[in-house]
């Protein structure tokens, strides 16, 4: 926070919906997954009959990438959802994310131009809040009751104007 900086809203993504929020990318991980263990079964057989040990490396970084998109990025997206927090000021919007390094994106309220709500529910969405060109794009993950923001952001916009 900066001297004289007032919060107007804080919050912090629901854990179940950051967690599970690229379930796509999981479920593709997991069906890819299946296949590279297939492959390298192979590969160990085809490099024991033919001689050849490279054939039972190769699926190696495959099989890897698969468990990473499986489970990989689940389990870290879960361990990080206690390092994120999201806060509106007066002057600002800031958002705290990262797993070993906190990594923390501002954003003045006289730069902001544009956002989009995205709802994942009634009560449930993503906030992606846009400002000028060279600025950073926040992302604000599935916020419980996204309309409070998106009013204060809002509300920003049309004062500039």
């Amino acid at each position: 926070m900066l001297a004289g900086e007032a919060v107007t809203w804080e919050g912090r993504p629901a854990p179940r919906c950051y967690t599970f929020r690229q379930w796509r990318h999981a479920l593709f991980g997991l069906f890819l997954s299946g296949a590279c263990s297939i492959w390298a079964w192979l590969g160990v057989q085809q490099a024991a009959e033919q001689g050849w040990p490279w054939l039972a490396w190769l699926p190696l970084p495959f099989l890897g990438y698969a468990l990473w998109l499986a489970c990989g990025q689940l389990i870290v997206a879960r361990l990080e959802w206690n390092r994120v927090a999201y806060v509106i000021t007066d002057r600002r919007i800031v958002v705290c994310c990262g797993l070993f390094k906190l990594c923390e994106l501002a954003l003045p309220l006289e730069r902001l131009t544009w956002f989009r709500l995205q709802p994942h529910g009634e009560e449930l969405g993503t906030l992606r809040i846009h400002g000028q060109a060279g600025d950073p794009v926040l992302i604000m993950h599935c916020i419980e009751y996204p309309r409070r923001p998106a009013a204060l952001l809002e509300a920003a916009i049309k004062a500039k104007q």
